[in-house]
């Protein structure tokens, strides 16, 4: 009778433990968030290298294999009744990320899952009035949204490989573009022209079930930066207006936070969107590797979250989730060629009366994930 006894205690005590762990582990997002996202099965990754692709290089004169080492970091429209996606493709003329030349590939899906692509870049560092910002490192990790009357705007990370600036480009098909150049070279006289910009995530709003660009006060605006988040404003799309404090210097809006996933970077993804509960922001946000980081992730991963924003004062943080909603889960997002694992958001659309992300893993390659509001889903669990 006691050994009875006992035994019920020991399954009760690992009932009791499993659903502790069960609970702690579980992801709840708050109302305001996007998601959960699920990966498609069989599905992932939709885009990887590719290296059949030649493509006559303006820079060199020479023939290269452009999208032979890395295809990741998407921007994403939605154009009639399918989904373009630009994807950032790396060449083999540098040992590492960063020192090769990346040119963007176009690929086209009447389903959001399955892609078309072209066998040469749509959008690369030609021999145009860009190149001094341009040249050789090219053209990296865009976001794309769409107008109203149908004008497509990419803001992008120009890289001459001694300062990345943010620049923008316009196109009416998502083929052919109009480069504008470095997107704050006007703003303040060129206070900051010279330093470091990228990852600019502007605001839109599902009107009439189509995400366009939408303006907020007056003016179109958006949250840009890769350490910090921070904004800015413009009446035109192309030349834009960095948001500065009293003493002139760039407004901090939310920073990396000690102790969490995003202990290093918080990084601005894809397209805001206008909602009724406030402005969301989807960023990245990379684990500090030591003791400011979080314990449960490995350090230096990118894993995914979001902030909200006031509607009618944007620079107002209203909430952060405080672990990651999507992160690197599968085989292909954890290893490539950023060891420590990422899943890098770039592209988000509204499509089929759902929310599709476009997003690079392990800096190799672009996967998809869902997210259906009727039909909503856990996010990724907090821990394995």
């Amino acid at each position: 009778m006691r050994i009875r006894y006992l035994s019920a205690i020991s399954l009760m005590v690992m009932l009791c433990l499993t659903l502790t762990s069960w609970a702690q582990n579980k992801n709840v997002l708050p109302g305001w968030a996007l998601g959960g996202f699920v990966r498609p099965k069989g599905i992932n990754p939709i885009i990887s290298p590719d290296t059949s692709t030649i493509f006559l290089d303006p820079m060199s004169g020479n023939k290269t294999k452009w999208e032979d080492n890395d295809t990741f970091n998407p921007a994403a429209v939605v154009k009639g009744k399918k989904v373009i996606v630009l994807y950032r493709s790396e060449d083999r003329s540098g040992i590492k990320i960063s020192t090769r030349t990346s040119r963007l590939g176009y690929a086209i899906s009447k389903d959001g899952l399955h892609f078309k692509r072209k066998a040469e870049p749509v959008f690369y560092p030609d021999n145009d009035d860009q190149k001094e910002f341009e040249w050789p490192g090219g053209c990296e990790d865009p976001r794309a949204a769409v107008t109203e009357d149908g004008t497509f705007l990419i803001l992008y990370t120009q890289w001459n490989r001694k300062v990345p600036r943010l620049g923008a480009a316009t196109s009416k098909d998502m083929v052919h573009w109009k480069k504008h150049g470095p997107i704050f070279q006007d703003a303040y006289n060129g206070k900051f022209l010279n330093i470091p910009t990228k990852s600019a995530s502007i605001l839109t709003q599902v009107k009439s079930n189509r995400q366009v660009i939408t303006k907020v006060n007056g003016e179109y605006f958006m949250y840009w930066g890769e350490r910090n988040v921070y904004a800015a404003t413009s009446k035109n799309l192309v030349d834009w207006k960095p948001m500065v404090d009293a003493e002139g210097k760039l407004l901090v809006l939310a920073a990396p936070r000690k102790g969490y996933f995003d202990s290093d970077f918080t990084e601005c993804g894809p397209p805001a969107v206008m909602t009724d509960k406030g402005i969301v922001l989807i960023y990245n946000g990379r684990n500090n590797n030591g003791e400011r980081g979080d314990k449960r992730y490995n350090g230096g991963t990118y894993a995914a979250g979001q902030i909200l924003f006031d509607k009618t004062n944007p620079t107002k943080v209203l909430g952060r989730l405080e672990v990651p909603f999507f992160r690197p889960m599968e085989p292909f997002e954890q290893k490539g060629q950023y060891a420590s694992g990422t899943v890098f958001i770039e592209g988000l659309v509204w499509f089929k009366k759902s929310w599709y992300i476009y997003y690079g893993c392990a800096d190799s390659r672009v996967g998809v994930a869902i997210y259906d509001p009727k039909n909503p889903t856990a996010p990724d669990p907090v821990d394995l």
